[in-house]
């Protein structure tokens, strides 16, 4: 198997390799293609940061909640 996919990848790298040196992936988006795909980049932006946002107040109030329910039984194990 391990030979199989070394076999894979050593024939599809240097075919790769050969197809950007002849040209054949060139780039001819246009300036409203990159716009389109800025605007695109700024809307997942705009939907992690308040994803990250909502996620980090989740791990605070699971870890306060922990905290309080740690608090009493260590304060009773010392008396």
């Amino acid at each position: 198997m391990r030979a199989l996919i070394s076999t894979i990848i050593g024939t599809i790298a240097p075919a790769t390799a050969f197809a950007a040196a002849n040209g054949l992936s060139e780039d001819s988006s246009g300036i409203f293609v990159w716009v389109f795909l800025g605007f695109c980049a700024m809307i997942v932006v705009g939907q992690v940061i308040p994803a990250v946002l909502l996620l980090t107040g989740m791990v605070k109030g699971i870890v306060s909640v922990a905290k309080d329910e740690m608090a009493p039984a260590a304060s009773s194990k010392t008396n």
